[in-house]
């Protein structure tokens, strides 16, 4: 009697597991959804660096992911003025603005992506 509840234990913690992981594979899981389309860039209309005097470089915590960049990239570049590039390895985000930078609506903007900006370096 004691091995037949234990293989009927180890069943439902099979079934279990087999159906976590399809659901897992299925809905994207892990890195802020690394199984789900990326999204889609914005791109900023004028790609003249020279109408960009102003520069700021800022560094990002919780990126992990070319995900987590496209997020704060898109974040930053929806912003009047501004054209950001950012690299989640070096936990930065490079901003050119056309006028000088304030720097708590970037951090906002930075947050409301779901990021923290730790400052200016």
């Amino acid at each position: 009697m004691s091995t037949a509840i234990i293989v009927v234990i180890l069943v439902l913690i099979c079934v279990f597991s087999v159906k976590s992981y399809i659901k897992k594979l299925s809905r994207g899981g892990g890195c802020c959804g690394e199984h789900e389309e990326m999204e889609k860039k914005v791109r900023v209309a004028d790609h003249d660096r020279s109408h960009y005097p102003y520069t700021i470089t800022l560094r990002i915590d919780g990126m992990t992911c070319g995900n987590c960049t496209r997020r704060v990239e898109n974040a930053l570049n929806r912003l009047e003025g501004t054209w950001a590039t950012v690299d989640f390895s070096e936990g930065k985000a490079t901003v050119r603005t056309k006028q000088p930078a304030d720097t708590e609506v970037l951090r906002r903007a930075v947050s409301d992506a779901g990021y923290t900006m730790l400052g200016v370096l």
